[in-house]
């Protein structure tokens, strides 16, 4: 069954109990806008209203690209700190939308995973990538701004605070067998159509287990790590970035393919 009726920037399809939700821009590496957003959290919110699936694939359209984060022309609106906040917290609210899906949720990645699209691939319970994929948050070589304190708790349960740092610092990505072994991916694969059928092998495994038990344990889980970003505040540090000099410079470099010059103001 496919949903009619909306955008084909997202595509959205259930078979067999599995739904697969598709990022579908990739003549722009899949990145999302802010339509893409909503309308994958509507989807997480309520899966029982959108074909009542057993388990929920997102992937990205071709194998280029998972997702390459937000459309920076997005950005160039921001005015003021309110802005800043306001974009986080509406990032944040598709972010938990996915953690706390009803269902299980399996990111299947191939090529560039960044920004928003690695935070959408965080917030899915499981992630399988092929061999080409590439993680990161590049933002201190791009943008100049930084991860909500949310998205920092989710790197940091994951991955640990020294390759947290490490990545963010160096505005490298990180390859495939790197991410596997730190624990991003639980299983690699050769290319992009193997990775599909692996998604739907393990899709349809899941879909035979007890649900509540797989609610229960995603619950548990998105409670512990959701208790790491509530105990410190970080709003200091979005409008910090965001409301900076260095932010509008990034922006416009990005935007314009040139290299941003750094002021740190």
């Amino acid at each position: 069954m496919t949903e009619a009726g909306v955008s084909q920037d997202i595509l959205y399809a259930v078979e067999g109990g599995i739904g697969t939700i598709t990022l579908n821009r990739p003549q722009a590496r899949n990145a999302m806008t802010f339509a893409m957003y909503e309308r994958l959290a509507e989807i997480c919110r309520d899966p029982a209203a959108h074909g009542d699936p057993r388990v929920i694939i997102v992937t990205g359209a071709g194998d280029k690209a998972f997702a390459s984060g937000t459309d920076i022309a997005q950005f160039r609106s921001f005015a003021s700190a309110a802005d800043a906040l306001a974009y986080e917290e509406r990032i944040e609210g598709v972010i938990d939308a996915i953690e706390r899906c009803a269902v299980p949720t399996l990111a299947a990645i191939s090529g560039a995973v960044t920004g928003g699209g690695a935070a959408i691939a965080l917030a899915c319970d499981l992630r399988i990538a092929t061999v080409t994929a590439r993680f990161g948050f590049p933002i201190a070589r791009t943008l100049g701004n930084s991860l909500s304190m949310a998205n920092y708790a989710r790197l940091f349960a994951l991955l640990g605070p020294a390759l947290v740092k490490d990545i963010v610092f160096t505005a490298r990505l990180v390859e495939a067998e790197e991410g596997r072994r730190a624990g991003l991916y639980s299983e690699l694969l050769p290319d992009h159509p193997a990775l599909m059928l692996r998604a739907a092998e393990l899709a349809t495994t899941i879909a035979g287990h007890a649900p509540l038990t797989m609610r229960a344990t995603k619950e548990a889980m998105r409670r512990l790590t959701a208790a790491t970003a509530q105990a410190v505040a970080g709003e200091d540090l979005v409008t910090l970035c965001y409301t900076s000099e260095d932010f509008r410079e990034g922006m416009e470099a990005f935007l314009a393919k040139r290299p941003p010059v750094w002021r740190g103001r």
